[in-house]
């Protein structure tokens, strides 16, 4: 049977621990028991991990072999701020799908109450993309930033950086398709509406290359999925 896999919210040498609801989770939910044995994530590797001590906000571990790697593709997604049960979708399904940064934004056409309350949103959105993190197994958790305007958002690092443009006709399929194994990628979804041809203009003077997702208009959130598969595929494959 695979053992359920967590990511420690504290490490020190061959100990760990999960911490507050984290915690709170296993103790009560999943009634774990001194001397039972999980995966426990470090952010450089996967390894065995056996309760030694348990409060409710805190669970220890003592950690043995190593039993897996860390490693994933370098998938930067930014991502403008949309209607925020859509938004929570697309975190959580492209956590699983292998995305290591996802940096909102806040994009001439986002609602402004949205942008608003962008920012008391990132701590939920960091929780949905930890539990879909160790749901899919993953070793870390990606990186949530915190919302900023988009001109702050343009010089994101990555070999390749593209902005989804629904008008582009080179699809993204052809773009990743010429990355090499090593490569980090950065992609830009737009929220409901799409970018604005002055946000257009602005990605394309900083470096980025307009790409679309073929002839269908894909809503925000089914685009930021769609795009991250094509993507994972293609790295994962090389």
């Amino acid at each position: 049977m695979t053992r359920r896999r967590w990511i420690a919210d504290e490490i020190s040498g061959d100990r760990a621990a999960l911490l507050g609801e984290h915690a709170n989770h296993l103790v009560r939910v999943l009634r774990a028991r001194l001397g039972q044995d999980f995966d426990i994530a470090t952010g450089r590797a996967v390894r065995r991990g056996k309760i030694t001590f348990i409060q409710d906000d805190r669970v220890e571990f003592e950690l043995g072999e190593e039993v897996g790697a860390a490693g994933l593709a370098e998938i930067t997604l930014l991502l403008a701020v949309f209607k925020f049960d859509r938004m929570e979708w697309a975190i959580e399904k492209c956590t699983e799908l292998g995305v290591s940064k996802i940096a909102p934004v806040i994009a001439r056409r986002t609602d402004a109450h949205l942008a608003s309350a962008a920012a008391k949103r990132v701590e939920r959105w960091q929780r949905i993309a930890r539990e879909a993190a160790e749901q899919s197994r993953r070793a870390t958790t990606p990186e949530i930033a915190a919302p900023t305007k988009i001109a702050k958002s343009l010089h994101l690092s990555g070999a390749r950086r593209i902005v989804l443009a629904e008008s582009e006709r080179q699809t993204l399929s052809n773009v990743v398709n010429s990355l090499s194994s090593n490569a980090s990628i950065a992609m830009a979804v737009g929220p409901e509406g799409g970018w604005t041809d002055d946000e257009l203009k602005l990605f394309d003077e900083a470096g980025w290359i307009s790409a679309s997702l073929g002839n269908t208009i894909l809503r925000a959130e089914t685009a930021a999925i769609a795009a991250t598969a094509i993507v994972a595929a293609a790295l994962y494959s090389l």
